[in-house]
């Protein structure tokens, strides 16, 4: 991976073992390589990102990790590996191990998911050239048109519905019933990569600050496994892009 910028990009794809939804999901065969390999593989691809490392608490998930790129230096704490550990837990811990232990210090840090294997170099790519291009720009992420507006979402309150979000916030009379192109605001989901500015991550506790960036994917071109039928799609998927392209990226 050479660097064609000034900028020292670490990636991190955080690989817990203890997936409920699905036993050892992150290392669970999906056309042919484990289902962590993808984004691994996409992220040394990119000729912004000088470092990519497994931030995982499975030896076994190690050695997966090193076969297919990256480095697996360290495994990570039991208080940052369970169901309640946050993204920021192990993007932190993981910042701190390279900056005490090595005396390396990244300018912008990746957070890249192993669950999203039709995530692309470019995506990776255009994230961080937002940083690059901006300066003031303190991250940046991919997302996809949300597929239910939060005004057609419901809460349960005591024993009755209530609307998710607030009529006095939508300015709409009844929101869940009123057609989407008359909303004052579209929503979006976040998938695939976050690009944050280390000091952000690390001095503010954030994955976001104060100006994020976005880019743009088709809905058709994001897909989170956490079931056994976003396997499926997700190999559908991968299926039809190799009919298109000779290589994935």
């Amino acid at each position: 991976m050479a660097n064609s910028t000034a900028l020292k990009v670490l990636g991190v794809v955080g690989a817990r073992s203890g997936s409920k939804s699905i036993p050892h999901k992150n290392i669970k065969p999906l056309f042919g390589k484990p289902l962590m390999a993808w984004i691994i593989e996409a992220a040394k691809n990119s000729p912004y990102v000088t470092r990519l490392l497994l931030s995982t608490d499975s030896p076994e998930y190690q050695a997966v990790g090193r076969k297919y790129g990256a480095e697996a230096l360290f495994l990570r704490p039991a208080e940052f590996s369970n169901d309640t550990a946050s993204d920021i837990d192990y993007l932190t811990h993981a910042v701190s191990w390279v900056e005490k232990n090595e005396g390396w210090k990244p300018d912008v840090v990746l957070r890249l998911p192993p669950t999203t294997p039709l995530c692309t170099t470019a995506s990776i790519n255009a994230c961080i050239e937002h940083l690059i291009k901006d300066p003031e720009a303190t991250s940046a992420r991919t997302i996809t048109t949300a597929s239910k507006h939060p005004y057609k979402l419901w809460k349960i309150v005591g024993e009755e519905l209530h609307p998710f979000v607030p009529k006095e916030w939508s300015g709409l009379r009844e929101p869940s019933a009123t057609a989407r192109q008359f909303y004052n605001v579209n929503a979006y989901s976040h998938v695939d990569v976050i690009a944050v500015r280390r000091d952000t991550l690390m001095n503010e506790g954030l994955l976001t600050g104060k100006k994020t960036k976005f880019v743009m994917l088709n809905k058709t071109d994001a897909v989170d496994i956490d079931t056994e039928h976003d396997f499926l799609l997700a190999e559908f998927l991968l299926k039809k892009s190799m009919g298109n392209e000779t290589n994935i990226s």
